[in-house]
């Protein structure tokens, strides 16, 4: 059920974040200081990707200042635009009854976009 879902999700904007997440990492990582930033987007596609069957937990060191000042530059290179891609899909996908599930992973996600530094993807 959960690879029917995932080839679903690609086609309900999965697909269309993935690729932003990916432009974004490449972006991030033409600079030394931006490779972090861009690891961690590149996870972040594999999940926008793949999301169903997989779990974000809080990591150890979640709260730590580096974290949390690399969550607010986050934020301001390009988190909000994702973000807000994030909150698009989900409100079209929650009109219809079929969509609420594809609609409530998406505002999931957009939660993640905005701080994803200090968070772990497991699978479930």
């Amino acid at each position: 059920m959960g690879c029917l879902m995932n080839i679903l999700w690609l086609l309900l904007g999965g697909i269309f974040t993935a690729i932003e997440y990916l432009i974004a990492s490449l972006l991030m990582m033409l600079t030394i200081i931006g490779i972090p930033f861009g690891i961690q987007t590149l996870k972040l596609a594999g999940l926008a990707l793949w999301p169903f069957g997989k779990e974000v937990r809080s990591g150890a060191r979640s709260g730590g200042c580096l974290y949390i000042l690399m969550n607010i530059l986050w934020i301001f290179l390009g988190g909000i635009w994702i973000c807000l891609s994030h909150l698009v899909f989900g409100a079209i996908l929650c009109i219809t009854i079929i969509g609420i599930p594809f609609g409530l992973q998406h505002f999931k996600l957009a939660a993640l976009a905005l701080t994803p530094f200090g968070k772990d993807i497991v699978e479930s």
